[in-house]
């Protein structure tokens, strides 16, 4: 349980970064306008790290009269707040209100999706992490002599090395701990790292004064050692907590940074995005992405629009056709019309989708957090007590300053730290020994709680690769002339014919490629064409079914052969589906493909509930859908048009082989082509969930035992310290316990080298 305070541990990335608070002019321009006089402000808060920060900051926005609402998220550090332009007939002034967050103990600049941080928190972390250990080790072994009964000048000795090695460690390891808990004081509230920081500068307070005096006890042992296992939590949830951040900028990427505008005398103008406005000519060459919603002009071409509905398929289009931010632009030229700002294109759409999805996410972590709340001012109260009651009532001074240190020491929530992030990392390498990827730690919490899972079609329960379904009744000379059309294509149908014939393809000299209908050449035999039934023939019913896609061949206009398509069941599909019945858990399909592929595919599979045609928001919708109705869903997608879902899920779930996106918006990621990877993550999840409820336990009980132990006074620092030490040692040891069972999935059991070999494949891939 990692909890900081406002401003603290993001403090070498804010010394090399102003961070100044925007002006009022800034801040008005960077807002928008929502209608009926409210505004909306985005603002980048890098020190946002834990719930309490969360509260703090929504709490004080909210005090605002001029705030109607404010939220945080802390994946993305942003924080939102949606303003009146007026109250009381005056106007509102935006730095007022950012200026809470300052007040708060935040430092706030403009938000931008785009930004990347280098994250030198963590590697400041670890460094910590290291310095802290290396000092322990040392300071651990001049204690030994100490404890063997060492001369009183050896031992002061050895004291007076001790405390010179613990010094800077604990300054340079500490520093996280102290700035957390003096910033917190300083804007009048507490948090977990207050009575860290009490306990580790009274206990090395206590230790010089005992060395200065010739004492025959120092712990400065304790003292480092304490701030070791502290600030390996602290790590651990740090890293689960980041690998949920990049999702966002990752879809940012998406949108172009510029474009290629048509002015009114025909000359062209590179302008950025933020800068195109409705109204405006683009010339889309191919291969660029759509930078903005707009209307085609001119051109044709095949489009990508595998971030609207998922499918791999491209979309012929031409004079007319709506295009959409983010879809890529395939075979030929275009001139487009912009019909919205890049705020307001599909790609902003989404990522707000996404960026609602997550706030919601982020507050189910808050629970923990808050609880942090009560621990901090309660030990706060026990080491007070047992300093004014030995104090008062024994009269030994020093005596009950040592009782209270050790109670500081002893109720430190290192066990309760571990408890979660070391069965996470456990769980997570196991998962990844069995080809799945761990992204947030948390969601692995989530994921045993599922009831329903929701699942994607294509590339998902299918492998998104068109399958050629009739070559059996397509004579070989069809098959070799079509082949030999196809192979100068990278469209998928394509490729599933040059895939489905083994011969030798017939040779044309010169091929080529029409946008959005299909290929054509010419031979002795005449002009031939392979793609859409009009392109090929001009006219004729289609032989496909509903669920199939088909491809013509033609000879001088006069039809060939009819290639029909449909998509590869993903292996493992139909196991899956078992096993999930099978633990009561339903399955449902949200497809964007149409309704009949998706009834095709639910057929085979035996699923019950399906839906097709489906947008983004649709699928969204009926996310929120299950929610209301109690249901804990997992959403398993591939697609960028996924995204949104997969983000507003309680848990979600994507193949390698999806979107960058989907990857990204996704907590867990299958590296392998079977879907049973699926049921093998509910299994270990909810085995982990069992044992982080396992070392919960065990850390309340260990403070039951040793907490009235320390009051007592029969605790040193010293004992406070392994005592306390122990405890981590036993929630990491049962946490381990996770990882004792060989793996289950039989693809890698038995070929463990073939495992490593098909992993890092994948991973480079």
């Amino acid at each position: 349980m990692s909890c900081c305070a406002p401003g603290i541990e993001l403090a070498g990335e804010m010394e090399k970064a102003s961070h100044a608070l925007p002006s009022a002019e800034e801040l008005w321009l960077s807002s928008r306008a929502l209608g009926e006089g409210l505004r909306q402000t985005d603002l980048s808060v890098p020190s946002v790290h834990c719930g309490v920060c969360i509260a703090t900051i929504e709490d004080a926005l909210k005090a605002r009269p001029e705030v109607v609402r404010a939220r945080v998220n802390l994946s993305t550090k942003r924080v939102s707040f949606v303003w009146r332009e007026s109250v009381d007939a005056k106007p509102t002034d935006p730095r007022l209100i950012a200026d809470v967050i300052a007040k708060a103990g935040f430092e706030a600049h403009l938000f931008s999706t785009g930004a990347e941080v280098s994250d030198e928190l963590r590697n400041q972390l670890i460094r910590a992490v290291a310095v802290a250990g290396f000092a322990a080790a040392n300071i651990m072994l001049l204690s030994v002599s100490v404890w063997s009964g060492a001369d009183a000048a050896t031992r002061d000795l050895f004291h007076w090395l001790s405390a010179m090695i613990a010094a800077p460690a604990l300054v340079y390891s500490g520093r996280f701990f102290f700035r957390s808990a003096y910033a917190a004081l300083r804007n009048g509230h507490t948090n977990m790292d207050v009575p860290i920081s009490l306990a580790v500068i009274l206990s090395y307070a206590m230790s010089l004064y005992e060395t200065i005096h010739h004492g025959e006890h120092a712990w400065f042992d304790a003292t480092v050692t304490l701030l070791f296992f502290l600030l390996i939590g602290r790590v651990l949830d740090h890293l689960m907590r980041d690998r949920a951040r990049s999702a966002i900028v990752s879809l940012a990427r998406l949108s172009p940074r510029g474009a290629m505008v048509v002015n009114e005398d025909g000359s062209h103008e590179y302008r950025p995005v933020d800068e195109i406005q409705p109204g405006d000519r683009l010339d889309i060459a191919a291969g660029d992405r759509i930078p903005v919603d707009g209307a085609v002009l001119s051109g044709v071409s095949d489009l990508d629009c595998s971030i609207v509905n998922g499918e791999s398929a491209p979309i012929a289009i031409g004079p007319g056709s709506r295009l959409q931010a983010g879809t890529l632009n395939l075979t030929g030229s275009l001139v487009f019309v912009a019909t919205a700002k890049a705020g307001e294109s599909f790609v902003a759409e989404i990522m707000n989708l996404m960026e609602a999805a997550e706030g919601g996410r982020a507050r189910y972590r808050r629970i923990a957090d808050r609880a942090a709340r009560i621990y901090a001012p309660a030990v706060h109260f026990l080491a007070l007590a047992a300093l004014l009651g030995w104090g008062l009532v024994g009269g030994d001074w020093k005596q009950a300053m040592l009782v209270a240190i050790s109670v500081l020491i002893i109720t430190c929530p290192c066990a309760l730290g571990l408890a979660v992030p070391v069965v996470q990392v456990i769980a997570a390498g196991r998962l990844f020994e069995n080809g799945i990827m761990v992204k947030d730690g948390s969601a692995l919490e989530r994921l045993a709680e599922i009831n329903r899972v929701l699942f994607d079609k294509t590339g998902t329960l299918t492998m998104g690769r068109p399958r050629l379904t009739n070559a059996s009744t397509i004579s070989q000379a069809a098959m070799a002339a079509a082949s030999g059309l196809a192979r100068h294509s990278r469209h998928p149908l394509s490729l599933a014919i040059s895939r489905s014939f083994a011969g030798t393809p017939a040779d044309f000299q010169t091929v080529n490629e029409v946008p959005g209908s299909g290929l054509e050449a010419e031979n002795a035999e005449g002009r031939w064409r392979l793609g859409n039934r009009f392109f090929a023939t001009g006219e004729g019913p289609s032989v496909a079914q509903d669920n199939q896609s088909e491809t013509v061949l033609s000879c001088n206009g006069v039809e060939v052969a009819a290639f029909c398509f449909e998509d590869t069941i993903r292996p493992g599909a139909v196991q899956a589906i078992e096993a999930l019945e099978a633990r009561n858990i339903g399955a449902t399909i949200l497809s964007g493909d149409r309704l009949p592929a998706v009834a095709s595919v639910a057929a085979r599979l035996n699923i019950a509930d399906f839906h097709g045609g489906l947008k983004p928001a649709d699928k969204v919708a009926a996310v929120a859908e299950f929610n209301s109705r109690g249901d804990k869903v997992l959403m398993v997608g591939d697609g960028i048009n996924d995204a949104p879902a997969l983000a507003a899920a309680h848990v979600s779930m994507a193949p390698s082989t999806a979107a960058d996106i989907g990857r990204q918006a996704a907590d867990l990621v299958f590296m392998r082509d079977s879907l049973d990877a699926v049921d093998f993550a509910i299994a270990t999840a909810r085995r982990a969930g069992k044992l982080i409820r396992q070392n919960f336990a065990l850390a309340i009980l260990y403070n039951v035992i040793a907490v009235p132990v320390a009051l007592l006074g029969h605790a040193t620092p010293l004992l406070a310290a392994i005592a306390m030490s122990s405890s981590s040692i036993i929630v990491v040891v049962n946490s381990l316990r996770l990882g004792r069972r060989r793996p289950a999935v039989a693809e890698f059991e038995a070929r463990p080298e073939e495992k490593m070999r098909t992993m890092a494949r994948r991973l480079a891939a």
